[in-house]
């Protein structure tokens, strides 16, 4: 088993990490960081957490503000 798996973003870099659009905390839920605030959820790719909100996934009945 892969422990890199467990785990795509380590704690230092969520710490600091925040919603483009709400400049609110985000959180880890499984390979995605989800907002807070307005519930998007950004993907993260090879380690890499790609915040944009154009390519965030909406929350369920959310429309892009």
């Amino acid at each position: 088993m892969e422990a890199s798996r467990s785990k795509p973003i380590s704690d230092d870099l969520l710490e600091i990490l925040a919603c483009p659009l709400c400049k609110t905390a985000v959180r880890l839920e499984g390979d995605r960081l989800v907002c807070d605030t307005c519930g998007r959820r950004y993907r993260i790719e090879d380690g890499i957490p790609i915040m944009l909100i154009d390519e965030a996934e909406l929350p369920e009945g959310g429309s892009k503000a």
